[in-house]
């Protein structure tokens, strides 16, 4: 069996999510043929695919939204790439077809969450798995214009599958599939190295893990200055200047590539970031309470704050606060107002994806 998943290029929470999912997937079925295709950088893949034999594919199956920062988004350059793609789609698909036929193996396609895997399914008569907390229909159709067509073309895509696998914090999907709704979607944190472990346990400062997702955040380093009671963990910033600098502040640990947030979140008590889906799953799965800066122009970022209200201990800062360094650290959290979602995500997933597999492959 070949489960083939098309996963977003939009940042790496949609690569985190899927690979948490194929480490169970793998636990339930090691003799089934794994690959992730993708254009997510193959550093992090590796990343949070941890020892699990996945196979990779270079495939760019969608757009997203084109960022300025992680804060920001460039409409006018999404447009024009989402045209790109649309030209390139039809060779692309071609070749991914071409090459799980030559795998010669019953193959089911999971989609986080593409609209272009309808035909890649479509073309092989493979089942159709789609698994998110949003689909592109939903974020282009706000931003009218242009965008609507392309909400429309997504819709009819997200409207053909076996099953939609409903993420918490998720936006309607309203697509006329069965549906099966998800826990936390996160992977188990690992043991640290043991060097690591013992400085963070020995240092007795609040620790707070610093993350903006893929493309970062650039933070001025006398920031952290401010608040000499707390250790914040952040990873290396890849320009030598920024990396210099953090490197000289004495409550700065920079964390090596090796390194997963996930790791190391049960030593953390707060996480400074954007709204994100899979920090969110995995700060709530390990108990860390949320500062999160406000985001606007990108409708998962509503939905993801209301999730964050409701369900966890937290405090939203703005654009304004972030920058300038007023990260209300010192300040009580605002408690969730509802109660704690509940975890398990992944291996739900996982036992969903191998049912649609037994159940709905075609024999022969």
């Amino acid at each position: 069996m070949l489960i083939y998943v098309c996963v977003s290029t939009h940042g790496y929470g949609h690569a985190a999510r899927q690979a948490a999912v194929l480490i169970q997937l793998h636990r339930l079925q090691p003799d089934w043929q794994l690959v992730i295709s993708s254009s997510v950088d193959e550093t992090f893949l590796a990343l949070v695919l941890r020892h699990v034999p996945v196979g990779r594919r270079t495939v760019r199956w969608d757009v997203g939204m084109l960022q300025a920062d992680a804060l920001v988004v460039d409409q006018q350059a999404t447009l024009q790439a989402l045209q790109h793609l649309e030209n390139e789609l039809p060779q692309l698909v071609q070749r991914e077809v071409d090459w799980i036929r030559e795998q010669d193996s019953q193959c089911v396609v999971l989609a986080d969450i593409p609209p272009a895997a309808a035909q890649l399914a479509r073309q092989l008569d493979a089942p159709l798995v789609w698994m998110g907390n949003f689909g592109w229909d939903e974020i282009y159709a706000p931003l009218g214009g242009a965008f609507v067509d392309w909400a429309n073309h997504a819709t009819a895509a997200y409207q053909s599958g076996a099953l939609l696998l409903r993420c918490p914090l998720s936006l309607p999907m309203n697509w006329s599939l069965p549906e099966q709704a998800l826990g936390l979607v996160s992977a188990d944190p690992e043991a640290l190295p043991l060097d690591l472990e013992r400085r963070l346990r020995a240092d007795g400062r609040t620790k707070v893990l610093v993350g903006f997702g893929g493309l970062g955040y650039s933070l001025q380093s006398d920031l952290f200055k401010r608040w000499p009671q707390h250790l914040f963990l952040m990873p290396a910033p890849k320009v030598s200047r920024q990396l210099e600098q953090l490197g000289q502040i004495a409550n700065v640990l920079l964390l090596p590539e090796t390194i997963r947030f996930l790791d190391v979140m049960p030593f953390c008590d707060r996480l400074l970031g954007k709204p994100g889906f899979s920090s969110f799953c995995e700060a709530m799965s390990c108990g860390v309470a949320l500062h999160v800066v406000e985001r606007q122009g990108f409708a998962e970022a509503s939905v993801l704050m209301d999730g964050l209200r409701s369900h966890a201990d937290h405090r939203i800062l703005s654009r304004q606060s972030l920058e300038s360094g007023d990260w209300k650290l010192d300040q009580p959290l605002e408690p969730a107002a509802g109660p704690p979602l509940s975890a398990g995500g992944a291996t739900q997933a996982a036992e969903a994806i191998r049912l649609v597999a037994i159940n709905n492959v075609k024999q022969g």
